[in-house]
Parts: structure tokens; sequence; C-alpha cells
């Protein structure tokens, strides 16, 4: 029957307890380090240069925080260190010849593949895709992998 009365609500029914947390990905977050720019949140296209700190960035994202110094405009946490051109350095990066993302035609019904990687180490063969640990030159921006530098064991291109 129902609401007659001869129901009583327990105490879990009536209270809610704390929400739970939301646990981030952390696949997703490290394919969205290498796939996104830090600071436009817009995909990567050459050129694309990184900090210090190894972010990467669109080029022109970067100069359009520069050249924007308005008072109105607060300074982004993902680039608040850089402050002039010359803290970032531009990437030579390698394309990977199985990538085929920006070839084919887009459709919304077009599965995109976030494992295979857009560039890869001109080296030993990895992927760039957030697995495994890349390092650049800060001289001549070649980007390297973690594992070429210890098997080259050289500060020097190897271009």
């Amino acid at each position: 029957m129902g609401c007659d009365g001869g129901t009583i609500p327990k105490r879990h029914e009536l209270v809610k307890g704390p929400r739970k947390v939301e646990k981030v990905d952390k696949n997703a977050e490290l394919v969205a380090r290498w796939y996104y720019c830090a600071l436009s949140q817009e995909k990567l296209c050459r050129p694309i240069v990184a900090c210090e700190l190894g972010r990467l960035y669109n080029k022109d994202a970067i100069i359009e925080f520069l050249l924007d110094k308005s008072a109105d405009k607060t300074p982004m946490e993902a680039a608040s260190h850089i402050k002039s051109i010359k803290n970032v350095t531009e990437l030579n990066l390698a394309d990977n010849p199985a990538w085929s993302g920006d070839k084919e035609s887009i459709k919304g019904d077009k599965y995109d593949d976030i494992q295979s990687a857009r560039f890869i180490c001109p080296v030993v063969g990895l992927e760039m895709n957030g697995r495994h640990r890349f390092c650049f030159l800060r001289n001549c921006g070649c980007v390297f992998s973690e594992r070429a530098l210890k098997e080259i064991k050289s500060e020097v291109c190897h271009k």
C-alpha cells in the first residue's frame, strides 16, 4: 500500500554521508600532458615548445600569453614561471610513421586511439604517449627517451 504511516525510515535513508572523492585516472592525465597544450588546452601542433619544468606548449599560445599583459588578466598558473620566449625551447620531434591521426578523415564515429603516439624517440623508437620518460636537450631541442640517453651516455646531440 504505502504512505499509511506503517513504514519507519532508517537513518541511512535520511542522512546523506560525505561524498566520495573522485579519483583522477592516471593514464588519462599522462595522455593529456602529451597531447594537449598546458596553457591553452588545445591539441599540440607544431611548433611545440617546452619549459624547464617539462610542460609542452604550442608556441602560438606562449607568444599570446607573453604579449597580453593587461591588468585584468590574471597570470595562468601553468605558465606563470615563463617571463620571456627565452625561457622555452623549441622541440625537434620525430614523427611516428604508425600514427595516422590527422591523415584520416574526421567523422563522428571515428575511434581516436590514445595509445599510439604522434611522436617517437628517434634512437630507440619508443612512443611519446606518457608511459616512458623523455628528455630534451636545451641547446638544440632534440627529444630523446630517457632509455636512449642512458644507452648513448653522451650530452651531445646524436644528429
